[in-house]
């Protein structure tokens, strides 16, 4: 017997890291993420589209779960590239084995132990409370603040980021906050999406995260009169009222993850 669950994807826009744990800013939730498929097993195995590889958040929520399973990772977004791949893949397995298992655990324990997974691993700093809850979700300083949302959002990735590489650089960390906590400072979180990717945009500018082919889509996308930003952190560009020019394109889903 088997469990399938499916977690949205993650964007951040903006973001504030505070104490290596946890961070300030907004972030949205994308209909399209990662599905997890649960299995018994005495051999943990993981797979990633239908591929044997290691994902050590996954691996890492399973041990703070004390269960040895198989993990089909089936995924839409990305990898690596700014959509929160490895929290939606960690959080999914996560709701799913608690089901499989029998586990007993309420949501909230089920999204601290992938939180504290991925904070682990090196891989995010809080993706996993956008994805369970869905919408836009921000923080700037004063409590979370929530607000359902279902805007069309068009992308282009161009590789990746190692996440754990710029989370472990502090240099480039504190160019972040400094950055980011200025803009947050002056924005209406729950304004309208092309506000916040054009104050985004400012923070990629000035942090000099942005690679030239991010910077070039989002200044065609500007052109064309929407409004562009890098997806943090991925080498992504985002864009809202944006007709053609990009590849993909999601949604904001004001869905959080659940058991399929």
């Amino acid at each position: 017997m088997s469990v399938t669950a499916h977690a949205p994807g993650s964007v951040t826009p903006i973001f504030v890291p505070r104490d290596g744990q946890s961070s300030l800013g907004i972030s949205f939730a994308t209909a399209d993420g990662v599905t997890a498929t649960v299995e018994s097993t005495r051999d943990p195995l993981i797979y990633l589209d239908d591929r044997p590889a290691e994902v050590a958040p996954v691996t890492g929520v399973l041990a703070r779960l004390d269960v040895t399973a198989t993990v089909r990772l089936d995924t839409e977004v990305p990898i690596g590239c700014g959509f929160g791949a490895s929290g939606a893949a960690t959080l999914a397995t996560a709701l799913a084995a608690n089901e499989r298992f029998g586990l007993g655990h309420d949501r909230d324990a089920l999204v601290e132990m992938s939180h504290r997974a991925e904070v682990a691993a090196g891989t995010g700093l809080g993706d996993v409370f956008i994805q369970s809850q869905g919408g836009l979700v921000w923080n700037a300083g004063d409590g979370l603040g929530h607000a359902p949302r279902t805007t069309r959002i068009a992308y282009e990735s161009f590789g990746g980021i190692a996440t754990a590489a710029v989370l472990g650089d502090e240099g480039t960390m504190e160019k972040i906050r400094a950055a980011g906590r200025d803009v947050l400072a002056d924005l209406q979180p729950d304004g309208p999406i092309v506000d916040l990717f054009k104050a985004s945009w400012r923070v990629a500018q000035e942090t000099g995260l942005a690679s030239d082919r991010v910077a070039d889509a989002v200044a065609a996308v500007r052109a064309a009169g929407g409004a562009g930003t890098m997806a943090l952190i991925g080498d992504t560009v985002v864009a809202a009222e944006a007709d053609g020019g990009l590849d993909q394109e999601t949604r904001i889903t004001p869905d959080g993850a659940a058991l399929q």
